[in-house]
């Protein structure tokens, strides 16, 4: 795995965040140190979609990456369970498709190009997850993207997210924003490359409080939601149609 040092040098001008190449190369050490307990939040993925993906139905990863979700599930699901990877950065699908072929997965998959920005198409959906991709979704077009999900899922379906987000006053938000900081200098990223990240992620990763996220489910007609997954600024919920 290669180690993410993006960052590591002091930068003149700050761009946006983007998912090109140069992340794509870091992306499974960054999200790993970068994402408190990611390991055990795919863990906790894997478990639920088991219990939710139907047999001869298809599993959509709103958001696949480099495919680790996939490829978790790949281990747990009924061989006529189809796997549908979307990404909206051609380098990450090319990643995902690398890392298919070298974990030796067999079973029907599609992955596919996608700006959930504009929506998404589904069929035959037992499960759908947004894995720390919702946030990356531009909030005007988020209502929509739930809407669409909601619609598209199969009677009894679910919907899981991973969301980083906001505390639900500004004493707890400016707690937790220090704590997940002190949680990656832990994971050895220096002062300069956390600011260095914040001020490249600042117009594109924009959180909501966990309790909008709730609601937004909710409005869009899901039955149950539930909070399976609490740590200061991050966030797993799980809702079913």
């Amino acid at each position: 795995m290669e180690k993410d040092n993006i960052f590591d040098k002091e930068y003149s001008a700050i761009g946006d965040f983007k998912f090109g190449d140069s992340v794509v190369s870091v992306f499974d050490d960054m999200v790993t140190r970068s994402v408190p307990f990611y390991l055990e939040m795919q863990r906790m993925i894997t478990e639920m979609v088991r219990d939710f993906a139907a047999e001869s139905s298809n599993v959509y990863d709103l958001g696949c990456s480099t495919g680790t979700t996939l490829i978790n599930l790949d281990r747990v699901l009924p061989p006529n369970v189809q796997m549908v990877g979307l990404d909206n950065s051609t380098e990450m699908l090319e990643k995902c498709q690398h890392n298919f072929e070298e974990a030796g997965i067999t079973r029907p998959f599609q992955l596919k190009y996608a700006d959930l920005n504009k929506g998404v198409e589904m069929e035959n959906a037992s499960v759908a997850i947004l894995c720390l991709t919702l946030q990356f979704v531009r909030p005007l077009y988020r209502d929509r993207l739930i809407a669409d999900i909601y619609r598209q899922l199969n009677k009894n379906g679910c919907l899981i997210i991973i969301e980083k987000v906001l505390g639900e006053d500004s004493l707890f938000n400016r707690l937790f924003i220090k704590y997940y900081y002190d949680m990656k200098k832990r994971h050895d990223y220096s002062e300069m490359e956390i600011s260095q990240k914040r001020e490249a992620l600042e117009n594109v990763l924009i959180p909501y409080k966990l309790n909008e996220n709730i609601e937004m489910i909710k409005n869009h007609g899901f039955r149950y939601c539930e909070t399976f997954f609490k740590w200061y600024n991050f966030s797993g919920l799980i809702a079913v149609k």
